[in-house]
């Protein structure tokens, strides 16, 4: 659910700093998420799989967790429902232990998405892109349009 509330985004200090900069900014910007646990990170995985079937592969930087979550999706075409996909991927995560993490920036708070929008939409992609720390922006991943934020 969007939100102006940046405390409850959980974020890192230097990803928070940024949101405040960018929500003083622009006012009426809309957070989606920041800091995810593992469950949460699969939820958020599992609905863009159902719109996507490679939008692991074609999203998240080739790492052993980005691969398992994605051979996963592979070997289980009957999951077409995000709950069962969600499931699955909340199971992966778990068992890769510590190398889950390599997954998302999410997870440690160090990134944070928001809602797109049209209304000034390259000032506020520009002003982005200058944010203290930015490492990454990304206007779509895996095909859908979502802003990321990740530092």
């Amino acid at each position: 659910m969007p939100t102006q509330n940046i405390g409850s985004l959980d974020l890192s200090p230097k990803a928070k700093k940024a949101a405040e900069e960018l929500l003083k900014k622009f006012p009426d910007i809309q957070f989606t998420s920041g800091r995810r646990g593992l469950k949460d990170q699969a939820r958020a995985m599992s609905q863009n799989v159902v719109k996507n079937r490679k939008w692991i592969e074609q999203t998240y930087t080739k790492s052993k967790a980005s691969q398992a979550c994605q051979k996963w999706v592979d070997d289980h075409p009957e999951a077409t429902k995000a709950g069962d996909i969600e499931a699955g991927l909340s199971k992966t995560l778990k068992d890769l232990g510590p190398a889950a993490g390599q997954i998302s920036k999410h997870l440690t708070g160090d990134a944070f998405d928001v809602q797109p929008v049209s209304k000034n939409a390259k000032e506020i992609k520009d002003y982005i892109r200058k944010l203290p720390g930015v490492g990454k922006f990304l206007e779509k991943e895996g095909g859908l349009v979502r802003w990321h934020v990740q530092f």
